[in-house]
């Protein structure tokens, strides 16, 4: 039952982020929403028992990804100055409303829920409990899946380097 909870939660969490990266005007809000939904699918890939694809998913994409993304963003520039008055009176209120009813609810389900913390921390060794370990996604991926992977990591620092060479150019022509 909890886990269906978690599951709805972050899945709502993850949709919301992903409209929000396509709907803002501001980059930074929409790189906001991407950290958002990258943060959601983690907690989805703990869920599944997938460990160390929701360790690489936080340090790699958002970690090393998004910081990439926000430099990118910070040397494109966003020339448009923003208003420091604050729009949502109540916005803080709610927020601290929110927070505690999110850290009640952990508490509740930590109390009272009857599930294992550790499903992976089996006696027997079943496929489900390999499914995200270093072995099982590293095999695929550096015999199978080698000239993709490869090739993403190429297209980004193309992609990178790219937009630097086109903010330099940006900033001489001014």
């Amino acid at each position: 039952m909890a886990e269906a909870i978690l599951f709805v939660l972050m899945g709502i969490t993850a949709l919301t982020g992903a409209v929000t990266v396509v709907v803002a005007r501001n980059p930074v809000f929409s790189a906001m929403g991407l950290l958002g939904t990258l943060f959601s699918v983690a907690v989805l890939y703990v869920v599944q028992l997938a460990h160390f694809v929701a360790a690489v998913q936080i340090i790699v994409y958002a970690g090393a990804v998004m910081t990439l993304f926000l430099f990118v963003i910070m040397m494109v520039g966003v020339d448009k100055e923003e208003s420091r008055e604050e729009e949502l009176p109540l916005q803080r209120v709610w927020v601290a409303a929110l927070a505690g009813l999110v850290i009640v609810f952990a508490g509740v389900i930590t109390v009272v829920g009857e599930f294992d913390w550790v499903p992976g921390a089996v006696t027997a060794i079943t496929e489900d409990s390999t499914n995200g370990t270093v072995q099982a996604v590293a095999e695929p991926l550096l015999t199978d899946w080698v000239l993709a992977f490869e090739a993403t990591a190429l297209l980004l620092t193309i992609a990178a380097a790219g937009t630097i060479a086109l903010a330099q150019f940006k900033r001489q022509r001014s």
